[in-house]
């Protein structure tokens, strides 16, 4: 592929890592660009500070981490044939991933403008992870709105509950309490989402078989072609036996954020359907059956006269060695507006208090940031709920 992956953080290593194994469980070469020199390490955490990992403490050794960064992407670009742009795996809540993240993505776009950037943000638990999450996601979504051209979101609550639902084991805590699922498997999971998206498939292949990596940017192309609403939800389901489709559709719908906490409906508007199995002929016969059920579950807008795109792929990535098969739908779609306002109230509730805000006024965050974010922030969110008007 002629895009680089970016993995910023514990979050975004930890993704990263169930990616690459997915992917390397299933190709006859292991990727020969994993190399060491392109791990960049500093010598101590970003404290949970989105400042902290956005401006660094100002020493020559934590200054050099950015630059660093850059120049190993700059190496790696140097030794692709072309570069069509960057995936970008990181966390908004802790500050290396929030912070530095949002930096880098900034970075990027300044100094390759040319080339497509694709973000895989997870949002924390919408409470305990950390005091400054809502300050740290803020910032961040704010900067992904700017610098980015499309953000798979991915929250943590929604994928607890999808894991739980599909019968993950209970992990016994040092507490003696139990946590519904592994971090584990939900980083597992959410690599398996990106696998269903981003393995090359049948559809964009070229005349002559050969995949040429086009599925992030085709994914840009056809669910964010409008520069304020780039926020994809993604949902899937995997399967064993024969294909059923129309089963496999209406499970997987049944999970789809309907309404906002104040009872606006949900809309999309496109959406994007990613079949793998290793026939694609059953799809196509109950193609047109599945994809108005999703149009009319994911409520598309009348005013998008074509809001649908599909794929197909004859190899399921996700369980290659049994008869599986696999749907995985991607959406824009307004439910990112409820995280965005859930944080817009957290985040201005404890900045009237005038809460933690030193700890990022020390890195050279001012007030003019916190209020160039909320004001773009709501803006999206503005943008969002109008979907549902004619």
């Amino acid at each position: 592929m002629s895009l680089i992956w970016l993995q910023v953080g514990q979050c975004g290593n930890q993704i990263g890592q169930e990616w690459w194994h997915l992917l390397c469980n299933n190709a006859s070469d292991t990727d020969r660009s994993l190399r060491d020199s392109n791990l960049i390490v500093g010598r101590k955490g970003r404290g949970n500070n989105w400042a902290f990992g956005y401006s660094g403490d100002g020493t020559d050794t934590e200054k050099s981490l950015l630059a660093r960064t850059m120049e190993s992407f700059r190496h790696e670009l140097e030794r692709r044939d072309c570069y069509s742009g960057t995936v970008l795996l990181h966390s908004l809540c802790g500050g290396t991933g929030s912070g530095l993240g949002a930096r880098l993505c900034e970075e990027i776009r300044d100094t390759y403008p040319a080339g497509h950037i694709l973000s895989v943000a997870v949002a924390p638990h919408e409470t305990g992870d950390t005091p400054l999450q809502h300050y740290n996601s803020l910032l961040c979504l704010s900067w992904l709105q700017r610098y980015s051209d499309g953000i798979l979101l991915f929250q943590n609550d929604d994928i607890m509950h999808r894991v739980a639902a599909l019968g993950e084991k209970k992990v016994p805590l040092v507490s003696g309490v139990e946590a519904p699922v592994s971090i584990a498997a939900m980083n597992s999971h959410i690599a398996s989402c990106l696998a269903g998206l981003l393995y090359p498939t049948n559809t964009l292949r070229t005349r002559s078989a050969v995949s040429v990596g086009i599925e992030p940017w085709e994914i840009i192309r056809t669910l964010c072609p409008m520069t304020t609403l780039k926020f994809l939800h993604t949902a899937q389901i995997c399967r064993r036996g024969t294909p059923f489709w129309d089963r496999v559709t209406l499970s997987l719908t049944k999970n789809i954020p309907r309404t906002s906490p104040d009872g606006r409906l949900h809309h999309s508007t496109s959406l994007l359907a990613v079949s793998r199995a290793s026939q694609d002929k059953p799809f196509l016969l109950s193609q047109d059956s599945v994809l108005m059920k999703l149009k009319q579950s994911y409520r598309c807008v009348p005013w998008n006269p074509f809001p649908i795109d599909y794929w197909t792929g004859s190899q399921n990535i996700l369980d290659p060695s049994q008869q599986s098969h696999s749907l995985t739908v991607c959406a824009n779609h307004s439910s990112a507006a409820d995280l965005m306002s859930r944080v817009i109230q957290r985040a201005q509730s404890m900045y009237e208090a005038r809460a933690y805000l030193h700890w990022y006024q020390r890195y050279g965050c001012e007030e003019e940031d916190f209020q160039g974010a909320f004001h773009t922030l709501h803006s999206v969110v503005e943008e969002y709920n109008k979907l549902g008007e004619s």
